[in-house]
């Protein structure tokens, strides 16, 4: 089931990148005790993102945009957020 915090960062990234795919993955529970656990179920997630919005783009800037896109999340809301961007017939 999707906390809060999953749902948003799912709005955002359809807002920003209208993905072909979408896997917003809560990878919390095998980091609870762990640092950067904050308890609250939704500290470590991993996004698996496919978007025309990538076509061209380097995987640098591609986590650069993903990460712009999320705005005050990455850091600030996410202890870790583990980013695998891919354009249209990339392999994922």
């Amino acid at each position: 089931m999707s906390g809060p915090l999953a749902t948003e960062i799912t709005q955002r990234l359809n807002a920003a990148f209208a993905p072909v795919r979408l896997d917003v993955i809560n990878d919390s529970s095998s980091h609870a005790g762990h640092m950067g656990d904050d308890g609250t179920g939704e500290s470590h997630f991993t996004v698996v993102i496919e978007s025309a919005a990538f076509a061209g783009v380097n995987r640098v800037m591609r986590q650069r945009m993903v990460n712009q896109a999320l705005g005050d999340i990455p850091g600030q809301r996410v202890h870790a957020l583990a980013i695998r961007a891919f354009a249209p017939g990339e392999a994922a």
